[in-house]
């Protein structure tokens, strides 16, 4: 009578095969889980019209590129456990300063960023929290004044980058045009305003000279950040190239592509 050894290797293969397939099923579905991002719109001082077209335009936006978009106009959802779900935070015109009054709302900001966390900062997101150093740096500047609303021709600096390759050399433009009584030293400058195509009328003392800058990026604390000062107007929400020029800052700020390293 022959002996028969018992061949164990099918029942260990199998269970190595079920088990390779559930690893990969669970890498799918954490690469296949739709990124989200959190517009902040919280105005404690003057209030942009245009924020309501700004939330409809960006929810657009990230329905035709696969990520979603919360909003909230509430400060206390800045906290640690809140924030790390979110791939970018979108300051769309927030003004006012002392909105972050508690040291935990600001420490969850600053940890979000330090973590490797993406900002986008809209028009107005540079007129706001003027007593927190921290935050102006991340942002990358303040707001001074502008003149009145008008078109205007803006050149293109960079247009290496995602948020702006597309773009003419000189793009003339309708929108409130922001001045800036402080800028950051680290700035990668993506577009200038031309100050010869505005009319200054009562307000030539806030001019800037050759040197405006009008939209930016920068690695900050651990972070990215991106800033436009376009976005003032409801039709700036509707204008194919600004929502361009949009979308790349806000896939730059998400991590998800970098064209101006």
């Amino acid at each position: 009578m022959k002996n028969h050894t018992r061949n164990n290797c099918p029942i260990n293969s199998a269970a190595l095969w079920v088990v390779a397939m559930l690893l990969i099923c669970s890498t799918s579905l954490a690469w296949a889980k739709t990124p989200k991002v959190l517009i902040f719109c919280k105005t404690a001082g003057y209030h942009h019209q245009s924020i309501a077209a700004g939330i409809v335009a960006i929810q657009k936006l990230g329905a035709e590129n696969k990520f979603d978009v919360d909003t909230t106009t509430d400060v206390t959802k800045f906290t640690t456990s809140n924030l790390k779900q979110y791939a970018a935070l979108i300051f769309l015109s927030p003004t006012g300063t002392g909105v972050f009054r508690d040291s935990t709302e600001k420490e969850a900001l600053k940890h979000y960023i330090h973590s490797g966390g993406g900002f986008v900062g809209i028009h107005a997101a540079t007129d706001f929290e003027y007593d927190w150093q921290w935050y102006g740096d991340l942002v990358g500047a303040y707001f001074k004044a502008h003149p009145a609303q008008q078109n205007a021709v803006v050149d293109l600096v960079d247009s290496s980058n995602i948020s702006t390759s597309f773009l003419p050399r000189q793009w003339k433009k309708f929108d409130e045009w922001y001045h800036f009584k402080w800028m950051a030293k680290d700035l990668h400058i993506l577009l200038k305003l031309d100050e010869s195509t505005l009319d200054y009328g009562k307000t030539p003392g806030i001019k800037m000279g050759a040197d405006h800058p009008i939209a930016w990026y920068h690695n900050f604390d651990g972070g990215r950040s991106f800033y436009t000062a376009l976005g003032h107007t409801d039709e700036s929400y509707s204008d194919p190239l600004f929502l361009q020029h949009l979308l790349g800052g806000i896939k730059y700020a998400m991590g998800k592509k970098y064209a101006g390293k």
